[in-house]
């Protein structure tokens, strides 16, 4: 994939994100206006035992898939087969997880102090699943390097999240239980439409021209996916232990631990990530384009494609992290008006700690994808569980203590990005010893032995 080609793929999809992304922020403003701090609280308390069971299900599903479609179109070869295996493993995977949702959602709300989030477990369930499909489709579209699909379906998502939930929210507004309920259901519904969308794009797509590949069996999925799902499902995780560790460490000597939280995850986080979803698109692109190179024994090109969407996602991000810092006063006057004169200067201080954060999170992204398109997904893990210790021992250090409050969550959180991005950019420059490229996988070491004998029968017919 040249450049120019690589920078259409990624302008695709990186509008899409901040497309979706900015729907998604012009919701969450009315909804925070509208829920208060206590309602974002109890939505933000539900998402992560959510995130938790697509950890399971469907995260890096995308990046994985994509890189297998990747290599056979690399090879000339149909990826239908691999498609439909993918789809059968990923669709039992969902039902695992939105099974385990609901048997779950009664012990959890306990635990986080509050049972009327059973309500809010059991309306995001159904959507477990149904991401899984999604997952695979964008996998899909994404590993023939076509980000049209991915982009249309996250908007869709959004939109419909958006309008059913701002209806939902004002129709139960004097019941934030409720309406938080059936906000989250709204989720649900999103995912379906999007759904819907793939399936039938899915349906329309055209495969002629290109040989037969070999039987793909789940196994052979599962190998390639777990890597990936190990390296993006450790952050989920711990956000999952955030909505009880901070909400606990707050409560001990302040009674706004809830509001806290939801002003830390529900609107500091989310507009921190906003850079990161203009640089989505890279980092999706990156996949395709680095396990193209792979594939063909091209891993100094590889290599280099990586350290470019590296530089790309820098010049997208520091200046978005610059502007959250200098501006975050004005960012959260306008977009947060009803806030308490106490919660928005909380939020400014969230805000401007976290702006570091807009880049190294970006950054981490798009080094992940580069590392899952060279078969080093499993450094990418390690990085993250190394990340995620040091936030888990800061936040126990610095939130407990009134001084830092709920900055210590902030402080945690930067270093936590900051070492996944520093130890995947070093994996990614570092030198394989003895050889150049190491798949781990089960699917690599087939495609080296496929060379191999190819290699030998060329040298036999000669």
């Amino acid at each position: 994939m040249k450049h120019g080609k690589f920078l259409k793929s990624a302008a695709i999809l990186s509008l899409g994100g901040i497309l979706a992304k900015l729907i998604g922020a012009c919701y969450r403003i009315p909804l925070s206006n509208i829920l208060g701090g206590y309602g974002m609280g109890m939505y933000q308390m539900a998402y992560p035992l959510f995130l938790l069971m697509l950890t399971f299900s469907s995260t890096g599903i995308p990046s994985a898939f994509a890189r297998l479609v990747a290599q056979d179109e690399a090879r000339g070869r149909d990826s239908s087969g691999t498609l439909k295996t993918a789809l059968k493993i990923f669709a039992l995977l969902g039902l695992a997880g939105t099974a385990l949702m609901i048997f779950l959602a009664p012990r959890m709300s306990r635990l986080q102090g509050d049972e009327r989030l059973v309500h809010c477990y059991l309306a995001l369930a159904p959507a477990v699943f149904l991401v899984s499909l999604i997952a695979v489709l964008r996998g899909y579209f994404q590993g023939k390097n076509n980000m049209f699909p991915t982009a249309a379906s996250e908007i869709i998502e959004q939109t419909v999240k958006a309008g059913t939930g701002i209806f939902f929210a004002l129709r139960f507004r004097g019941e934030p239980a409720l309406a938080v309920s059936y906000c989250l259901l709204s989720v649900t519904i999103s995912e379906i439409f999007a759904l819907f969308y793939l399936a039938v794009r899915t349906k329309g797509e055209r495969r002629g021209g290109l040989m037969r590949a070999r039987p793909v069996t789940g196994t052979d999925v599962l190998f390639a996916a777990l890597p990936v799902m190990a390296a993006t499902s450790l952050l989920p995780l711990s956000q999952t232990a955030d909505s009880v560790v901070l909400v606990r460490l707050l409560s001990g000597y302040t009674p706004e631990a809830v509001s806290l939280y939801g002003l830390f995850t529900g609107s500091a986080l989310s507009l921190v990530n906003l850079p990161a979803a203009a640089c989505c698109g890279l980092a999706a692109a990156t996949v395709p384009s680095v396990s193209g190179c792979f594939a063909r024994g091209e891993y100094e090109e590889g290599k280099n494609r990586a350290l470019y969407a590296l530089f790309l996602t820098l010049i997208l991000a520091v200046p978005c992290a610059l502007g959250l810092f200098f501006l975050a006063r004005p960012i959260v006057s306008i977009l947060y008006p009803r806030l308490s004169e106490g919660e928005t200067e909380t939020l400014v201080l969230l805000v401007r700690l976290l702006s570091v954060s807009a880049v190294s999170i970006s950054g981490t992204g798009t080094l992940a994808s580069c590392l899952t398109g060279m078969g080093r997904a499993r450094s990418a893990a390690v990085s993250m569980l190394l990340a995620v210790c040091v936030k888990f021992f800061l936040q126990w250090t610095l939130v407990k203590n009134p001084l830092f409050s709920i900055g210590g969550a902030a402080i945690a959180a930067n270093a936590c990005y900051l070492v996944a991005f520093f130890l995947d950019l070093y994996y990614t420059v570092k030198k394989e010893r003895g050889r150049k490229h190491d798949h781990r996988s089960g699917f690599g070491r087939r495609a080296r032995r496929s060379r191999v004998e190819r290699a030998e029968n060329a040298e036999s017919r000669g």
